[in-house]
């Protein structure tokens, strides 16, 4: 199919549904819920991801993408249900060098350089020297801050602020990665280079778990999850739901399954 990438503007081939291997399970979801107080954030959660995926959690503003992912990191503890990442059940310290976790808030030191908050984290997983110092170089490059390695985070924009965070999460080269919207407050062109590179990841069989309010990014996914209200209305490949729907965007199949109409 030739479009327009809406990411970059480039027209040519672009393929955005991506294979992956239906034998190997990451992550299993058992009717996982989340109450504060009387209010239920998630709502008996089933779910299956698999290796080399990349997974994409679509849905408004508490729908309780955020609070799945804090979760599954084991952030927060959930009310009821079970889940295992790697065939261990959580809480499992033992995994916890194979994760990588992005929050959607900026979660990195501000009185210290790019390079000082690259290092720090590198360490806590135990890289060696020799092995950060390259790392280093690989994610500066592709988060495009080379120039600034040395600068203080707190003088840096949002946006960059927002790459220091994703290259930090992703320096240690974990097996799952969650990511909440991590292309948030970064250009169109940035934003492509990064969904290349999430794409030659999950080439390595790296699993990738997303957030994301863009929709071309939803229609990248492997398979996307739509979220409202806590619940899970639908989980599929975004071509298989569009067309079950017989809508022609995920933000209509969305709509549909959802109960409403486009105004």
């Amino acid at each position: 199919m030739n479009v327009t990438c809406p990411c970059c503007g480039e027209r040519g081939k672009v393929t955005f549904e991506r294979s992956f291997d239906t034998t190997t399970t990451v992550i299993e979801i058992q009717k996982l819920t989340k109450t504060f107080r009387k209010f239920t954030a998630v709502d008996s959660l089933d779910l299956t991801i698999y290796k080399g995926e990349i997974y994409g959690l679509l849905g408004p503003n508490g729908s309780g993408k955020t609070t799945i992912i804090k979760m599954l990191t084991g952030l927060l503890q959930p009310t009821a249900g079970t889940t295992k990442l790697f065939g261990h059940t959580l809480p499992c310290k033992s995994i916890m060098n194979d994760v990588g976790y992005m929050p959607q808030d900026t979660a990195i030191y501000i009185d210290n350089t790019v390079h000082e908050n690259l290092f720090f984290f590198g360490s806590i997983y135990g890289i060696s020297k020799q092995r950060l110092e390259k790392r280093e170089r690989e994610m500066l490059q592709f988060v495009d801050l080379q120039n600034w390695r040395d600068s203080l985070v707190s003088t840096l924009s949002g946006g960059m602020k927002h790459r220091v965070s994703l290259a930090c999460a992703l320096i240690h080269e974990p097996k799952l990665v969650f990511l909440d919207e991590p292309t948030g407050g970064i250009d169109p062109e940035l934003r492509a280079t990064f969904w290349e590179y999430f794409g030659s990841m999950v080439k390595k069989g790296i699993t990738v778990i997303i957030t994301t309010h863009y929709m071309d990014e939803a229609n990248r996914c492997s398979r996307v999850g739509l979220l409202r209200q806590g619940k899970l209305i639908a989980d599929g490949r975004p071509s298989d739901l569009k067309n079950n729907t017989r809508t022609n965007s995920l933000e209509d199949t969305f709509l549909a399954l959802a109960g409403r109409k486009k105004p």
